[in-house]
């Protein structure tokens, strides 16, 4: 593997149907590079539940993957409208979904606690009106 590979993924807004396509992606490049089967379903999860949270809760946003030879890290941002209380968004079960979102079978309040479950290290860092920068990393 080379010293760092990045994939960039421009995640849209309220598009349910692609939502889901970026952390795919990037688990099938991580199969085929050979990285460890639970690296690859932490990293996919991890990545697969910030995507959500984009096209649920903010404008869409962006993904950039750096991976290394001993670390998956995921960068998420968006200009959504912040997470005003970290604390309970990182409760299980808590969720600010539109009951049309959840009549859909998503916003359950498992996004953030499930990112913070399967990645190793992650960082929120969120201002109200600006949006939200979170950073996963899945150790190798």
């Amino acid at each position: 593997m080379a010293d760092m590979i990045t994939y960039h993924y421009r995640i849209s807004p309220d598009d349910f149907t692609r939502a889901g396509e970026a952390s795919s992606d990037v688990k099938s490049k991580l199969k085929k590079m050979g990285v460890s089967p639970e690296a690859v379903r932490k990293a996919a999860i991890a990545m697969y539940e910030g995507e959500l949270n984009m096209v649920i809760h903010a404008e869409g946003g962006e993904i950039t993957v750096n991976i290394t030879p001993d670390r998956i890290e995921m960068l998420l941002a968006d200009v959504g409208p912040g997470i005003p209380d970290i604390g309970l968004a990182m409760q299980e079960g808590y969720s600010t979904a539109p009951d049309a979102v959840r009549s859909l079978g998503f916003g359950a309040g498992m996004g953030l606690p499930n990112m913070k479950k399967y990645s190793d290290e992650m960082e929120i860092d969120t201002v109200i009106g600006k949006g939200t920068a979170i950073r996963m990393v899945v150790y190798l």
